[in-house]
């Protein structure tokens, strides 16, 4: 099939991705070279090459695939009635099926491997043969029949499974087309008739399954059948299919309703809703760069083309949520239950920076390079490349590292705050330290659950907050042992009333909700099921906020999730069960040393006692740990117990490190360190039974039952001494603000938050309502959020961003003097008035967007 030009403009957002097809096909004799090109990059890039596997820093790798695949071999010669390898029962768990196929593949790439390591298996006609007669054996009597498959989880059946068949008969091409040809179009036609959310056995870019890094997993599998096939038609249209992973979403036009991918603000979003970087978003990740590698040189596409995109991903997506080699949880979905730590997934970024540094030219090819030096000099756990999927990019990873001439610099600066306002997330980093937000909306999931992974999720995306320090190791902060000892009511930074909920499968008996005969048609895989179940949004408009230069203010209005709304309103079945939250409006203001939060309207509705979690820290039970502060009458205290406090100080002299806390208008505060034992498997069924031990700090502020709505004020100080915390001065002001030292607290209702920080010159506001808003000679029309720099005797800056983004203009007012434009961006109109200077944003569709102009009088 042609792909016309008009084809390629009505698939693609950019139209810079129009020159990475080329329009016109190839001769045959062209199509036959590019496909041996491609299948035989495809061998390099897993098997690795003569040269990389020379080298003695692929030995670790290379030896570790040997040994799987002996191992593989052996579970073979000793596998009983029903199965191709021991212990994996075949015909009903789709999980067996697809690890058979993996280990299919685990032998055949031994076989491929040039190197000592392999000398016997390399290019073995028997081995070979034993994994041809496996794949025939298994499309036989347990693939083949379309009748009896697809069974279980989709995934399997249209990419696991699929990608591990592609893989396997790429590297054994040869001997497939020399001795069991019959077997490539076999199933070819059995992994097309699987496509069951695709169109007549291909892509379908209107499935909600097709999108995202599924659609690049799907659509890879198909470029290499192509090749093996010698279709250039179907390796064109695949290409042209995953070319629309890499156009950045538009929120307002949508191709296909397609909401998963990239954003401009660099956020990335998989199942429709799930703020996913550190999972699906490396996932993606991953595939483009292997896909560029094995197109590399051929005429199917230019590549080139597309690795500034891939570059921007790095930089303003994957970087920001990257500390100190850690990937943050508030982009890891249900994977933050996963044993696996943020160090690992970290390793699967830099394989990718370095390959793509490879195909970059020049200056950006030296900035990803640094970026990998400068992850390796400040990770806590030194990254082991034999974890990596390519030896030759170990290779290129030990030659970056080994480069003198390449200096460790990160793609951040030191001083940033991102808002990602399209996946509400928001990062804000200083040297010392990072804090990472997590938001959800009525656009965006309150949290993720599936598969029994996760089971505990419920306040995730309520403002739970994670504050690394540097020079920790994270996995002693955070990680899986976070979840499982730190209480699901009780993570930091989250309002949760007082009352126990039942995970899924303690609800229904079974890893989801199963109800096919209700009109929602509850299945595993339903529309419903992920509505409602794996990750309900929440039903508040108001969540965003500002960035200016490297400072963010950010807010949020509380919300319950739409399974309590619809179950309110008669949608959902009687047996469905769903809970009811806790209310509360927030904000979050980030300056250098200081995180300040508010809250207010904090209660119930139903009249149950509410907890807001200040923090929830971790450590070993052996940590020599101190907790100190001072009460309000200036008394020293020393913890745990309640208190009213003016502030507190946790610092762990075992690993370094303190968090300081500024109480500025809060009840008593209650401390407990606890010594808490749980088994990792209550957070993940699948994790191994195995107890973990920490001690739990949790600095947290109590509302009794049928309490009227309170309000908190508080600010976590990073890294904070006793000497700095004493240095913050009384509450009391006489304008009727309140505060410490150079923090002031200027409104703190569900109308109005706002903030001034005399020691920075800023005012920061969240509006949340209709009508004017006046907070420090600054009006606000409607909700908003504003962030002033006044210089002394310099400018005005002044940043706005539309947190519902669905507003069309944003007004504010300065107060004061006339001042006069500077710079500014195109959205923004100044105007004199009487009494002081008019600012319009227009915030027509700029999601969240902040715009920025600067004043002088």
């Amino acid at each position: 099939m042609e792909i016309t030009r008009r084809h390629l403009l009505s698939a693609l957002s950019a139209t810079g991705l129009l020159a990475v097809v080329p329009v016109r096909p190839a001769s045959a004799a062209a199509v036959a070279a590019d496909s041996a090109r491609l299948l035989a990059n495809t061998v390099a890039v897993f098997a690795g090459t003569a040269d990389s596997n020379a080298r003695p820093e692929t030995a670790a790798k290379l030896t570790a695939m040997t040994n799987r695949a002996r191992a593989n071999l052996r579970s073979m010669d000793t596998a009983g009635p029903g199965e191709l390898f021991a212990g994996l029962v075949l015909g009903a768990d789709e999980a067996n099926l697809n690890t058979a196929f993996r280990q299919l593949y685990e032998i055949a790439l031994a076989t491929r491997m040039p190197g000592a390591a392999a000398s016997d298996l390399h290019q073995s006609p028997a081995v070979q043969r034993r994994v041809l007669d496996g794949l025939a054996r298994l499309h036989e009597k347990y693939y083949g029949d379309q009748s009896r498959g697809y069974y279980g989880n989709w995934f399997h059946w249209e990419i696991g499974i699929s990608q591990h068949i592609s893989r396997t008969l790429a590297l054994l091409a040869d001997r497939v087309r020399a001795e069991r040809p019959e077997l490539l179009a076999t199933y070819v036609a059995s992994m097309d008739a699987y496509l069951r959310n695709g169109i007549n056995g291909d892509v379908n870019l209107d499935s909600r399954f097709h999108t995202g890094a599924n659609l690049a997993d799907i659509t890879t599998n198909r470029i290499l059948q192509g090749a093996l096939l010698g279709d250039e038609s179907r390796v064109r249209k695949a290409l042209t299919d995953q070319l629309t992973v890499f156009a950045t979403i538009d929120p307002y036009h949508l191709n296909h309703g397609v909401t998963d991918g990239y954003y401009a603000d660099g956020s990335f979003i998989q199942h429709a809703s799930v703020a996913y970087t550190g999972s699906y978003g490396k996932g993606l990740l991953t595939r483009v760069v292997q896909t560029l590698k094995i197109l590399d040189g051929t005429g199917f596409a230019h590549g080139a083309e597309l690795v500034p995109t891939v570059q921007g991903w790095v930089r303003n997506g994957f970087a920001p949520l990257i500390f100190e080699g850690w990937m943050m949880e508030i982009v890891k979905g249900r994977a933050v239950s996963r044993t696996d730590t943020g160090y690992t997934d970290v390793a699967v970024v830099v394989e990718a920076v370095v390959d793509l540094s490879s195909l970059a030219s020049d200056a950006d090819a030296t900035a990803l390079k640094s970026y990998v030096k400068h992850l390796r000099a400040t990770s806590h756990t030194v990254l082991d490349p034999a974890g990596f999927v390519s030896p030759v990019s170990i290779v290129r990873h030990a030659d970056i590292l080994g480069d003198d001439s390449v200096p460790p610099v990160d793609l951040n600066p030191a001083s940033r705050s991102v808002a990602f306002n399209a996946m509400d997330r928001n990062v804000h980093r200083r040297p010392g330290y990072a804090f990472a937000l997590a938001r959800s909306s009525e656009r965006i999931s309150k949290y993720e659950y599936m598969n029994g992974e996760n089971l505990m999720p419920w306040f995730q995306g309520d403002g739970a907050y994670y504050l690394y320090l540097s020079g920790q190791d994270q996995t002693r902060a955070y990680g899986v042992d976070y979840f499982t000892t730190v209480s699901p009511y009780g993570l930091a930074g989250v309002t949760a009333p007082v009352e126990p909920r039942r995970t899924v499968l303690e609800l229904y008996g079974k890893p989801y909700y199963d109800n096919p005969g209700h009109p929602l048609n509850f299945t595993s895989s339903s529309t419903s099921q992920n509505t409602y179940v794996y990750f309900p949004c929440g039903t508040a408009r108001h969540s965003g906020g500002a960035v200016l230069g490297a400072y963010g203010a950010v807010g949020m209005v509380q919300s319950g999730d739409v399974a309590h709304r619809d179950k309110a309103a008669g949608v959902l079945p009687e047996d469905f069960v769903a809970y009811r939250n806790a209310t509360a409006t927030k904000s979050w203001f980030l300056f250098d040393d200081e995180i300040v939060v508010l809250a207010a309207g904090v209660g119930d509705a139903a009249g149950r006692a509410v907890t807001t979690t200040v923090d929830a820290r971790t450590a070993a039970p052996d940590d020599r740990l101190a907790v100190t502060g001072m009460l309000r009458d200036g008394r020293p205290w020393a913890g745990p117990g309640t208190a009213d406090l003016r502030w507190l100080r946790h610092a762990n002299a075992t690993r370094g490190g303190a968090v300081g806390y500024l109480f500025l208008d809060t009840p008593r505060v209650r401390v407990a360190l606890d010594e808490v034992t749980r088994s990792r498997r209550i957070v993940r069924t699948s994790n191994p039974d195995t107890p973990v031990t920490r001690t739990v700090l949790g600095v947290t502020c109590d509302l009794a039952p049928g309490a009227r709505p309170a309000r908190l004020a508080y600010a976590l100080v990073p890294n904070a001494d006793e000497a700095r915390l004493r240095s913050y001065g009384d509450r009391s002001r006489g304008d009727g603000s309140y505060g410490d030292g150079p923090l002031r607290i200027l409104a703190n209702t569900p109308r109005l938050q706002a903030v001034t920080h005399t020691g920075l010159g800023l005012t920061a506001a969240n509006s949340f309502t209709p009508g004017r808003h006046e907070a420090a000679g600054l009006r606000i029309e409607g909700p908003a959020s504003v962030i002033v720099e006044r210089e002394r005797h310099g400018p005005t800056t002044v940043a706005v961003s539309d947190p519902t983004m669905g507003r069309d203009r944003v007004g504010v007012l300065i107060r004061g003097r006339s001042l006069r434009t500077v710079t500014s961006d195109d959205e923004v109109r100044v105007s004199r008035v009487p009494g002081g200077t008019r600012l319009d944003f227009n915030t027509r569709r700029a999601y969240g967007r902040s715009f920025t102009v600067v004043l002088r009088g």
